[in-house]
């Protein structure tokens, strides 16, 4: 019979410990001692070592640029509340007084595109905004951002990355908003319906001279619209903000359908030398779609086509761009060609102008050139020829004391602009470029706690294009003269008491020229913030409270018209003056962040609220709550 005797070692460390066992047998054969011995290691650690740091993202810009610049996630509570899309761009942009409703940008924007574009651009924010980042995980990456927010609003952000090899990765976004009706709401009675979703993937080779980044991008963007309030026989101001307030229009609704395929890949011949190639298909439809009974409500002063109407216009556009770029020493520099094929169709148009549906083929020649002086930095320069004679410059300078830039360009007008034929608007137009330009400058100053930069920017238009009001109608004009505007800016951080932070965003704008009075821009612009910030409990929750507080002077902002889905030069209303307020709690508990906030308070002690463009009031005092939870498993 065996009989055995265990003997314990113990080794410990702060994240390790082993236990050696010895153990001691004898054999009914020899009375002679064996020794087997063998190592047990317990892992008592339960720390996950992938998170914000362990999935890094860069954008594509970035790596065209061959900056080798990965971020980890941004876990920042700081403005984590401003969750609307006029409040992330800080309220430089008009809507309809509800999320997902046609945006207008409150300052001039220089054009970008200087070959042909469809022309309608209210709908642009909520897909140019939206471009995928490309990421590098060392685990899969989910992140869910949910806002339920007072008068039936709602928005998501569902994102999943993974890399499938450690040069493979691959991922998704899911982005609904969802909003109901704010004038006479009823629950579940929609305004905004919007569905985005993107697929993207990036692909490097083991020595990494070869990269790939596709992604397929698609928006459905459907809003039903209201033409606003309508006052009946109360003409006050108080009426647009009463609770008996009944909408003007009830059966019509316009739709923004996008789709985007983008393929780009480069090879690198040598270390100062990579050959590329950018491809791009897009096709968008824009479509108006109205009831013959909202033709009662003489909303639309002109009809062109009686009855139940749905107008639709498809734009497409394919564009291959391939050149050379690279870097030599503290230099990047670009050369390339670009062409690219535009088809536009008016549906109604069609036997009224050979533009109905027309075709073009544009050539570009262009390059961009970049001098990082070290990394803090850069001075960038892009230049970009259509074949035809439109041009694009642009510059930009970036250090840690001056920030500065410009761009001019002479750009073609929209299809819109140039012929149109509704249900409710009809014009023929023969326009000629327009030409932009824009200079800004501000100074930087970092002591201690104080971030303080003064600038300035100005902005000159000659054959400005634009919408305006004829016999109550829209039409579309050319101005036969120029626009000069400027713009002294000031922005503001002061961190005192080591956990209050005052910042402020101040714009005073003069409009030097205005001929044909085309532009309507407030004289006082203001954004300002008072926080309170600090870890609490051991640092395991993170604090920020504060108030918000928004101001515009007033102005007579531009109207908005339904059935060409754009913004137009009115005369008839003002815009007043009102401390748009909010009062917020953002709170970050472990890995996950939410925020609580009470938007427009000032309305809870006034008898009017606020409005973004004249005859829609925006939403009322309500309770917005949103969080987010990122996953890493």
């Amino acid at each position: 019979m065996a009989a055995s005797q265990e003997k314990v070692v113990s080794k410990k460390d702060s994240t390790l410990s082993k236990r050696r066992v010895v153990k001691t047998s004898t054999n009914s054969q020899s009375n002679a001692p064996k020794k087997r011995m063998y190592s047990k290691i317990i892992n008592d650690s339960t720390k996950n070592v992938y998170g914000p740091k362990t999935s890094l993202w860069i954008t594509e810009n970035e790596i065209f640029y061959n900056k080798k610049i990965l971020r980890p996630l941004d876990t920042s509570i700081h403005n984590f509340h401003r969750w609307t899309p006029i409040q992330k761009l800080e309220n430089k942009y008009q809507d309809l007084g509800n999320i997902g409703t046609a945006m207008n940008p409150i300052f001039p924007v220089v054009p970008t595109i200087i070959g042909a574009t469809s022309g309608f651009i209210s709908y642009d924010p909520y897909y140019d905004t939206k471009e995928p980042r490309y990421y590098d995980t060392k685990s899969p990456y989910t992140r869910m951002y949910i806002v339920w927010s007072g008068n039936g609003r709602a928005t998501t952000h569902i994102e999943f990355t993974r890399n499938i090899t450690p040069r493979w990765n691959f991922g998704f976004n899911y982005r609904p908003i969802l909003a109901d009706k704010q004038i006479q709401r009823r629950f579940a009675d929609r305004q905004t319906i919007s569905q985005y979703y993107d697929f993207f993937t990036t692909y490097r080779s083991k020595k990494e001279k070869y990269f790939l980044a596709f992604n397929y991008r698609r928006i459905r963007h459907i809003i039903k619209e209201n033409g606003g309030v309508n006052r009946g026989q109360d003409k006050s101001y108080n009426a647009f903000f009463s609770n008996d307030a009944i909408p003007t229009l009830t059966k019509t609704d316009t739709e923004d359908f996008r789709h985007n395929l983008h393929f780009h890949h480069y090879y690198q011949l040598a270390k100062p030398f990579q050959v590329y190639q950018t491809l791009d298909f897009h096709t968008r439809s824009l479509i108006f779609r109205s009831d013959a009974s909202d033709l009662t409500s003489n909303y639309f002063k002109e009809t062109i086509v009686a009855g139940t109407v749905s107008d639709q216009l498809v734009f497409k556009t394919f564009q291959n761009e391939m050149g050379i770029k690279g870097n030599a020493a503290f230099l990047f520099y670009n050369f390339y060609h670009k062409v690219r094929t535009v088809n536009n169709t008016i549906e109604k148009l069609d036997g009224f102008d050979p533009r109905a549906s027309s075709s073009l083929v544009e050539n570009y020649v262009g390059g961009r050139v970049a001098f990082r002086f070290d990394s803090l930095s850069e001075l960038r320069g892009d230049a970009e020829l259509l074949l035809d004679g439109n041009y694009k410059l642009e510059g930009a300078l970036s250090t840690p004391w001056l920030d500065a830039g410009f761009i001019s360009s002479l750009s073609k007008p929209g299809y819109l602009q140039r012929a149109y034929r509704g249900s409710h608007n009809y014009w023929l137009n023969n326009l000629t470029n327009s030409f932009s330009n824009q200079v800004n400058g501000f100074i930087k100053v970092n002591w201690r706690g104080l971030q303080f930069s003064p600038g300035l920017t100005y902005t000159i238009f000659s054959d400005y294009i634009y919408l305006t009001e004829f016999k109550n109608a829209q039409l579309a004009k050319q101005s036969s003269g120029n626009q000069q505007v400027f713009s002294p800016e000031v922005r503001l951080s002061l961190q005192f008491f080591r956990n209050f932070r005052f910042s402020t965003n101040a714009i005073y704008t003069q409009i030097w020229k205005n001929d044909d009075n085309v532009l309507r821009i407030p004289e006082l612009f203001v954004n300002g913030q008072l926080a309170y910030s600090n870890f609490l409990f051991k640092r395991a929750l993170q604090l920020e409270i504060g108030i918000d507080v928004h101001y515009k002077s007033d102005y007579k902002a531009y109207g908005y018209a339904p059935d060409i889905q754009s913004y137009y030069l009115q005369d008839k209303e003002t815009i007043r003056g009102f401390p748009v307020t909010d009062v917020f709690l953002n709170a970050k508990i472990k890995g996950g962040r939410l925020f609580l906030k009470y938007h427009n308070a000032a309305q809870a002690f006034s008898s009017t609220g606020y409005m973004l463009t004249f005859g829609y009031p925006a939403v009322a005092n309500v309770i917005d709550f949103g969080f987010e939870i990122p996953l890493f498993d």
